[in-house]
């Protein structure tokens, strides 16, 4: 069985994406690893070198910035590092620069992927998310976070990244998957607020115009946390390599007790998830096999 992991990236070190931390956790499963390096004005590229030269191939790119409509940016550069995936390769493993897989899931996905290998019917692997937000030590609970979604796809003609590369398509129709027992640990709101601000100002850019920018996005010098409620403490423990990472960045959050709850709809919505399994309205970019 061979395994090519592929990502992109821009600017990681700039807006604090812990892209090594990516790759490295899901490098052991990895035959290759592509890395679409856009054209960042920091360091981001000679970080990417140092990772694993023997494993890891950087192709450099240029981010089309006219691109400004619903982040559809982010799934091209998705699909110039999924073209140049092996084409002999019988998984295709996407992560993003701010995500990370916990080592302990690292034996289920394995199997997983050698279980359903030979199964055409199977055209990717769907994982649950959990979503941290604030600090390392809260995780988001509101319905507005997605629960799943597809990391693992066939090397196979059709399939392409969707929207705003959060999942795939195949020929404009949903992926057929399986839902495995592994999490995926998303990174992307855990900032010191002063990084969370900044990345927030240039991130909008691949989905609106400067107008909207610059009536929906508050300019400060640092992002206000407490815009969200629904998060509970968390009381596990974080990837082996992210472990560096949190010692030397995390901050003390605290959320504000009279923004953290959710409103009296949300809860109700939950207690029915939390009683059936059922998320009433949940959008799936994917149909479970």
């Amino acid at each position: 069985m061979k395994v090519s992991g592929f990502t992109f990236v821009r600017n990681a070190v700039k807006f604090d994406y812990p892209i090594e931390e990516a790759i490295r956790s899901i490098l052991p499963l990895c035959d290759e690893f592509v890395v679409a390096a856009g054209n960042s004005d920091d360091s981001t590229r000679e970080l990417l070198a140092s990772i694993d030269p023997a494993k890891v191939r950087i192709i450099d790119t240029v981010w089309d910035d006219n691109l400004r409509e619903g982040g559809s940016v982010l799934a091209v550069e998705t699909n110039k590092a999924l073209d140049q995936v092996s084409e002999d390769a019988d998984w295709a493993f996407y992560i993003q620069a701010d995500e990370v897989v916990p080592e302990q899931y690292l034996p289920v996905i394995r199997e997983s992927m050698e279980q359903w290998k030979d199964n055409a019917r199977v055209e990717g692997l769907l994982f649950n998310y959990r979503h941290f937000f604030g600090s390392y030590d809260f995780v988001a609970t509101s319905r507005d976070w997605y629960r799943r979604e597809v990391r693992i796809i066939r090397k196979q003609s059709g399939i392409r990244s969707y929207k705003d590369a959060q999942g795939f398509r195949k020929d404009g129709r949903k992926l057929n998957v399986k839902s495995i027992e592994a999490w995926m640990y998303h990174y992307g709101w855990v900032k010191p607020p002063g990084f969370q601000q900044a990345k927030q100002e240039a991130f909008h850019k691949h989905w609106h115009d400067d107008l909207w920018v610059q009536e929906n996005v508050a300019l400060s010098s640092e992002f206000d946390y407490n815009i969200i409620g629904g998060l509970n403490k968390f009381t596990g423990t974080h990837p082996e390599v992210m472990k560096k990472r949190i010692t030397l960045k995390n901050w003390d959050f605290r959320p504000d007790p009279l923004k953290n709850n959710l409103q009296p709809a949300q809860k109700a919505l939950q207690t029915v998830e939390r009683l059936i399994g059922w998320r009433i309205g949940e959008y799936k970019n994917y149909k479970i096999i």
